[in-house]
């Protein structure tokens, strides 16, 4: 046993050499992005958005579909939008003619005036409760790449978010792997985004985790409080301080398993409710604004990982606005910034937009929601020989086996 344990404790040592050690190649977010979902009644017009935006110098975001009205008032402006193909449409870009007419359609009409830097095809579907999609998803990434490559916008990212449900493991990160009843269409996927240097987009909810056990995760690691205890990797030794990034680092390892290392891993979606239903342990203003204020702390400190510290994790904010259509439990419409009227649901040291009177100036205010545009330039090593990434190859299997 003890020979067992020390073999596994070196694989897990040199899976982690293995993914961090080309990470110099990966490009450095300028920003934070927030995500902006309509499914409300009572939004804000798109321009007025776009002033919000603005005054929070936010210079990302991502919208749920290709709504002309919003990416016709974005244009002319400062922000990178990311866009999303429906998960119901999929099925009909298997068909590459459908996937260019699509592009032509719900895409060229806005360029170059509208930054859209990236397409997500279809949300959370490799999880997603009709299972008849996941065999369109991969024919369609294809598709809508190759479209925009022939109209010349090969430099539009095509991707799509997963949630953490593709994992089978996440605990502790470095056992991170991906359920094995997807693998096949996984490794195709991550294929497409290795040869197309396209990052992984994930869905990482701390607040799920700590909701569905309060009383043996502590609340200070999920929010993300410093100093806290957090949890050391009984393999790589690596300590977490919030469970955020142990969610990332599994997804690093469960892509390493799969043989792919120069695949960066964002976070499209995260958030935490102002509001729940009884059962909903922990949905509190008071935790959404920790949650949402420890993150924009750590963004603004250029923290990455501690599987990847030198590169700052990309992430999304979930969300701008409460939607108040949204289905499901009072969480789900309850993880916005702001309300419809423009007013803080809660403050995370931003400026009211609905006081701009206030004598707090709206400069010193945003500083928590923007970075410095400051890139973080991390030097190549030197000692990635041939006989290294063997061994390294050869512990993975291991690994797997």
């Amino acid at each position: 046993m003890e020979a067992f344990i020390s073999t596994m404790t070196i694989t897990y040592i040199f899976l982690a050499l293995f993914l961090s050690s080309d990470i110099g190649n990966i490009p450095h977010v300028k920003s934070l992005g927030i995500n902006y979902g309509q499914v409300a009644n009572n939004l804000p017009q798109p321009d007025k958005v776009l002033e919000l935006l603005r005054t929070l110098k936010l210079t990302k975001t991502r919208i749920y579909d290709t709504n002309p009205q919003i990416l016709s008032s974005f244009a002319n402006s400062n922000i990178e939008i990311i866009v999303t193909v429906e998960n119901e449409i999929l099925s009909q870009l298997d068909d590459p003619q459908q996937a260019l007419q699509w592009v032509n359609n719900h895409i060229i009409p806005y360029l170059p005036e509208t930054k859209i830097t990236g397409i997500q095809v279809g949300n959370e579907v490799f999880t997603d409760d009709d299972d008849t999609l996941l065999q369109h998803l991969v024919p369609a990434v294809v598709n809508i790449h190759n479209a925009l490559a022939r109209l010349g916008y090969s430099n539009i990212q095509v991707s799509t978010p997963s949630s953490l449900a593709v994992l089978q493991n996440s605990y502790p990160p470095s056992a991170g792997s991906f359920k094995s009843e997807i693998n096949g269409i996984m490794y195709q996927f991550l294929n497409f985004l290795s040869t197309t240097k396209t990052p992984f987009w994930i869905n990482a909810y701390p607040f799920f985790a700590y909701e569905d056990d309060p009383s043996t995760i502590p609340l200070d690691y999920v929010l993300g409080n410093s100093p806290n205890a957090g949890m050391v990797d009984p393999y790589t030794k690596l300590h977490y301080d919030n469970m955020l990034y142990a969610m990332v680092d599994a997804v690093y390892f469960a892509i390493a398993k799969m043989g792919f290392r120069n695949i960066e891993v964002r976070v499209s979606e995260t958030g935490w409710p102002s509001k729940g239903d009884t059962n909903e342990v922990g949905a509190s203003p008071q935790n959404a604004a920790t949650y949402n204020r420890n993150l924009l702390r750590r963004q603004m400190a250029n923290e990455g990982t501690p599987l990847n510290p030198r590169i700052r994790l990309e992430v999304y904010l979930f969300a701008l606005f409460n939607e108040d259509m949204k289905p499901g439990p009072t969480s789900e419409r309850n993880y916005g910034l702001f309300q419809p009227n423009e007013s803080m649901t809660y403050n995370v040291g931003l400026t009211s937009v609905s006081t701009p009177s206030s004598s707090t100036p709206s400069s010193s205010a945003s500083f928590t929601i923007a970075s410095s545009a400051t890139k973080i330039k991390v030097a190549s090593k030197e000692y990635q020989s041939l006989v290294f990434w063997k061994l390294v190859y050869l512990l993975i299997l291991t690994l797997s086996l």
